[in-house]
């Protein structure tokens, strides 16, 4: 998605219909509180799987395992494996990953500055 001048200087390849297909694929796949805190903390350091599970705190091992495999199909989590007995797993951003880390830290910024506005709108319109 875009506006006009941004989509002009496309190239004329670009599949616009697909890109804003995928957009929204990945932005369903993220928009939950645990991906979320998964690439907050990821973005601190590279974790093995239980130190990132205690570090987020009230994540089942299941719902961890799912979050990670989704965010690395995604092309934001990467996974190495360490040839050790047993297997050492890490857990680290890629750049496409840093990048959204930003964005969510952008998003986390403007919650920070709208907090009072957003819960004066919310005590108008009860749920």
């Amino acid at each position: 998605m875009g506006n006009r001048q941004e989509i002009g200087v496309l190239p004329p390849e670009a599949d616009l219909a697909r890109a804003d297909s995928l957009a929204r694929e990945i932005f369903s796949d993220i928009a939950n509180k645990w991906s979320l805190l998964i690439i907050e903390f990821l973005g601190l350091r590279t974790m093995r799987f239980n130190e990132l599970r205690r570090e987020v705190g009230g994540i089942s091992h299941k719902v961890l395992a799912q979050n990670l495999r989704t965010l690395e199909r995604n092309g934001l989590v990467e996974r190495t494996v360490h040839p050790t007995v047993p297997p050492s797993v890490d857990y680290s951003l890629t750049d496409a990953g840093q990048a959204l880390r930003t964005v969510v830290d952008g998003m986390c910024d403007w919650t920070q500055t709208y907090l009072g506005h957003i819960e004066d709108s919310r005590t108008r319109f009860p749920s």
